[in-house]
């Protein structure tokens, strides 16, 4: 089998392949006989049909997929051996000719793409904005309440305030009495704070257990869609209704915030972690300030991102392979959207070839470990979302152990690492202008972008 390279520009190439009959007869005749032993043809027993008539009913579509086998192999044989950095993958010529397949040879015809040189210099030449976002005392304190609000309490009470939870039974009346045949609900559920009359609010609030309380849920809510939800009927039932109900109240439930004591510090962040509302606080901080630093890593990489396009800019793509390329391996992509989203495709392979200079210029390895600790501390970060602080190791051990079992997990894992290793880098080598924006600051510079 001969491959021969032909340059068209610095950064599109053909590559002619001519392969000879007898590169893969012998491919052919083995997938042949594979055939003729499973081949169930009237009038003969399995593998005894003759070779001739296997030959005559399979030989070329076997022939044709053996070569397309073939030729996939020596394509990226030949660009591996010969350390060409394709992109996108090759795709058939237009000046591919029709293929014999009685010939004794076969020549097929590919276009590639290659991608451009260029070099990534990092030194302090280089200046890159780096947004240190303050934690700031409003923060702070809205985190605590968080915390103090997650593990509060519910407690029963005698007297109804506003925001309480009121339980009980509802009976609908007529000129004052129980209507026979009206609307009852049991165990009803209202809180006053949420009814939209101040005056039918203010017959709740002060009443006591087992109070009976009338009032009117047309004037007490703002729509049907409360009214049916409250008293369980129709939406179009609740829009004909002008009703007073009583409600027999049965019980009285309390949210109270949880105190700041040490069941509140262990819940929170795990037994013994803070012994303080200092050190429950300065713990606090430290975690936000922790949290915040991704945020301020990933707007720092989103600069160098931008600062490291423009140096490409005067750089060569193969612009219409690539389009070609999007087009044959996407069918629903129609040619207007392409057209439309090209520039920012064209920016997305700049940025990967980027990345891939700056690890291979300074030999980026992902280790087990790297992998195991960034998903420890996504981990992490997902339970605490849901108010799990303290997580049993060997709960997170398995819960890694899940994530980076799966391929498409794997594969994200591995280009974040990668990613914070080059933010890393890149930190270190040009010249950081750090600058402290508060957090409402830093949010204004993401819509100031997307507007």
């Amino acid at each position: 089998m001969n491959v021969e390279r032909k340059n068209i520009d610095e950064v599109n190439a053909t590559l002619t392949l001519v392969v000879e009959k007898n590169d893969c007869k012998e491919r052919v005749e083995k997938t042949l006989r594979s055939y003729r032993q499973k081949a169930n043809v009237p009038g003969f027993r399995p593998g005894h049909v003759p070779a001739s008539m296997i030959q005559k009913m399979y030989g070329k579509g076997v022939l044709v997929d053996e070569l397309n086998k073939l030729v996939s192999e020596q394509l990226l044989s030949y660009v591996k051996e010969n350390g060409i950095k394709i992109l996108g993958e090759p795709l058939p010529s237009a000046d591919q000719k029709e293929v014999d397949l009685d010939g004794d040879s076969f020549e097929f015809v590919f276009d590639i793409a290659i991608a451009p040189e260029f070099n990534i210099e990092l030194n302090k030449k280089v200046s890159l904005p780096y947004y240190e976002i303050s934690v700031d005392d409003e923060m702070l304190a809205n985190t605590v309440k968080s915390y103090t609000g997650r593990f509060g309490s519910y407690d029963q009470v005698d007297e109804v305030t506003e925001a309480d939870v009121v339980k009980g039974d509802v009976i609908e009346l007529a000129n004052g009495a129980v209507k026979e045949d009206g609307i009852k609900v049991t165990d009803a559920v209202l809180c006053p704070k949420y009814m939209k009359n101040d005056a039918q609010k203010a017959l709740f609030v002060g009443a006591k257990k087992d109070a009976v309380v009338v009032f009117n849920p047309k004037a007490a809510y703002e729509n049907e869609n409360e009214i049916s939800s409250f008293l369980k009927i129709t939406k179009e039932q609740a829009a004909q209704l002008s009703s007073d109900f009583q409600f027999v109240i049965k019980g009285i439930t309390r949210y109270k915030e949880a105190e700041m004591n040490q069941e509140l510090f262990d819940k929170a962040l795990g037994e013994g972690v803070a012994k303080s509302e200092e050190e429950f606080k300065a713990k606090i901080k430290e975690e936000l300030t922790s949290s915040l630093t991704v945020d301020s890593d990933y707007k720092f990489m989103l600069d160098i991102r931008d600062a490291f396009l423009k140096k490409l800019d005067g750089i060569v793509f193969p612009e219409a392979f690539l389009k070609r390329w999007a087009l044959t391996t996407n069918e629903n992509l129609k040619e207007d959207v392409l057209e439309k989203d090209f520039p920012k495709m064209l920016d997305d392979l700049k940025w990967h070839l980027i990345k891939e200079k700056i690890a291979a210029d300074n030999k980026v390895k992902v280790e087990d470990a790297d992998l195991k600790d960034f998903a420890k501390k996504a981990a992490k970060a997902q339970f605490a979302q849901y108010g799990m602080m303290s997580v049993p190791e060997d709960v997170l051990e398995n819960y890694v152990k899940d994530m980076l079992s799966k391929k498409e997990n794997l594969t994200n894992i591995i280009d974040k690492v990668v990613e914070d290793k080059i933010v890393a880098i890149v930190k270190g080598a040009v010249k950081v202008d750090s600058k402290a924006v508060s957090l409402d600051e830093f949010n204004k510079m993401f819509e100031e972008k997307e507007a």
